[in-house]
Formats: structure tokens, sequence, C-alpha cells
């Protein structure tokens, strides 16, 4: 699974099954991330890809770190990364607001 899909509010699943937490509060975590937010974690994912590879591969994920690389690189992105981004911010920006991921 490639790291990208830690940064995008799609990270919220995996912190879930990455972090000891219980039945009850994970089932909780998952009603809170809908398909459309999984699928267009997805999509930047996939609009981004090489961007990460050659712009932020080295940069630890979690806490929104990969998508705060490829902002900082605005200029050197793909035209469909840089499309992809604000919404990618947007889709973070609200796993944070219903504490579906860390800030």
């Amino acid at each position: 699974m490639s790291s990208i899909f830690r940064v995008l509010p799609r990270t919220a699943a995996i912190v879930a099954l990455g972090v000891s937490t219980s039945a009850f509060a994970q089932s909780q975590l998952q009603t809170q991330i809908t398909p459309q937010m999984r699928s267009e974690a997805r999509a930047t994912m996939q609009a981004c890809r090489a961007d990460y590879e050659s712009l932020c591969s080295n940069v630890a994920p979690g806490s929104g770190r990969i998508l705060a690389c490829l902002q900082s690189h605005a200029g050197q992105l793909t035209s469909a990364c840089a499309r992809a981004l604000p919404r990618a911010q947007a889709l973070r920006d609200s796993a944070v607001t219903t504490g579906a991921t860390p800030k």
C-alpha cells in the first residue's frame, strides 16, 4: 500500500486499524468516513502518486506531512496533482473536524 494513502482523509481508516481502539470506537470512526471521501482520496492518490514518489517519498507519513510536502512543491507538481490538492486539503480538514483523523 502506498504511503500517500496515509496523508489523505482515508488515513482515518488506516489509523483506526493501526491503533488499539475498542470495537465501538472503531465502528464510529468508520461511519465518519463516507464512501465519497474514500473515493476522492483514492482519486487524489492516483493523481499525485508520481509527484509523491519524486518529491516527498522521504517524508514520514502522518499528521498531514505528505500533503504539506506536496503543497510546498506547488510549482513542481503535475497539473493533475495540483488540481487535486485543494480537494485533498478540504477532505483532510473535514476528517479533522469530525474527529476521524488527528489534527
